[in-house]
C-alpha cells in the first residue's frame, strides 16, 4: 500500500496557491508527512539578454530576485504550519520542468497543484504549467478548481470519502491500489464507479451487468471492501453526479502513458477535474 511521506505544494504566493498549500498542509498533518513548498523563478536570460551588458546585469537582477524570493517563501505561511515538518525550496529555471524534476529526484508522494493561478505570475501555475505537471509527473498528481474558494476548501479535508473513478483499462488496478493505501491512510471509504455509454436499454443493461462483474473482480483484489457503483453516461458527467451524491472528499483517477489519452476514462480526465465538486488526484 503506497504511503504518503512526502508531499509538494508549488507556489507563487497566489491565493489559489496559498489555498493549495493550506490544503496540502492539511495532508500532510494527517498522514504525518513532510511538507514541501517549492518556488520556481523562470530564468531572466530571455527577457534582458538582448540589453548592452547584460549578462553582469543579468547576475546582479538574478542575485537580487533570488534573495527577495527566499525571503518570501521563508514567510510565506508561517502561522498556518506550525507542528508541520516543513522544507522550503526555491529553484530556478522552467516552472513546470523544475516542479517535475524535484518531485522525482525527491521521491515524493504527491503534488498538489491548483489550476488556475492569478496575479503577476498566474501563468506559472495555470494551463500549460498544470498540464505539463499532470502529463510528466511520475508520481500522483492532486488538483482542485475550487481551491480558492475557503468554503470548498474546508469541505475538502479531512478525506474521509474517495471517489475512485476507473475505465477498466490497464490503470484500473493501479489506481485502485493507491485510493486503497490513502484509504488506509486517511481512515477513509472508497467507492468505485465505472461509466458506461448511455445506449438504449436492451444495450445499456447487459453492457451494465458485465462492467459491475469486470469491477468486482478488480475491487476484490485490489480495494476490499470498497462499495461499487456502475452507472450510464458521460464520464464526467457521471463521476461529478456521483461525487456530489457521496459527498466524496478527493476523487482518484488514472492517467495513461501516451500523453494521458489512454482509455475511456482517461480521455475526459480534464473534464472530471473541470466538473469536480472535490480535488481530483491522477494517478
Amino acid at each position: 500500500m503506497p504511503v504518503i511521506g512526502k508531499i509538494l505544494a508549488p507556489v507563487d504566493f497566489s491565493e489559489p496557491s496559498r489555498f493549495a498549500a493550506v490544503y496540502a498542509a492539511a495532508l500532510a498533518r494527517d498522514a504525518r508527512a513532510e511538507l514541501i513548498l517549492l518556488h520556481a523563478l523562470p530564468s531572466l536570460d530571455s527577457e534582458f539578454s538582448f540589453l548592452p551588458h547584460a549578462e553582469g546585469r543579468l547576475k546582479e537582477l538574478s542575485s537580487q530576485r533570488a534573495a527577495n524570493v527566499r525571503r518570501k517563501t521563508e514567510r510565506f505561511l508561517v502561522g498556518d504550519l506550525e507542528g508541520l515538518t516543513v522544507r522550503r525550496v526555491v529553484a530556478e529555471g522552467d516552472p513546470a520542468e523544475q516542479i517535475v524534476q524535484y518531485a522525482y529526484a525527491q521521491k515524493v508522494s504527491l503534488i498538489v497543484i491548483p489550476t488556475r493561478g492569478y496575479g503577476p505570475v498566474r501563468r506559472f501555475l495555470l494551463g500549460s504549467v498544470a498540464s505539463k505537471v499532470l502529463h510528466d509527473a511520475d508520481c500522483p498528481v492532486l488538483t482542485g478548481v475550487h481551491m480558492g474558494d475557503p468554503k470548498a476548501l474546508a469541505s475538502a479535508v479531512p478525506v474521509k470519502h474517495i471517489l475512485c473513478a476507473v475505465d477498466l483499462g490497464p490503470q484500473t488496478e493501479h489506481v485502485l491500489e493507491w485510493a486503497s493505501g490513502m484509504a488506509t491512510t486517511f481512515s477513509a471509504r472508497i467507492t468505485v464507479v465505472h461509466a458506461v455509454p448511455p445506449l438504449e436499454p436492451q444495450w445499456r443493461e447487459p453492457l451494465m451487468a458485465t462492467a459491475m462483474q469486470d469491477l468486482t473482480g478488480h475491487v476484490e483484489r485490489f480495494a476490499a471492501g470498497a462499495d461499487l457503483l456502475v452507472d450510464a453516461g458521460d464520464p464526467q458527467k457521471v463521476v461529478a453526479a456521483a461525487a456530489a451524491r457521496l459527498e466524496a472528499n478527493l476523487v482518484a483517477i488514472g492517467r495513461g502513458v501516451d500523453n494521458g489519452i489512454i482509455g475511456r476514462l482517461r480521455a475526459h480526465a480534464y473534464a472530471i477535474i473541470r466538473d469536480s465538486p472535490c480535488p481530483v488526484v491522477s494517478v
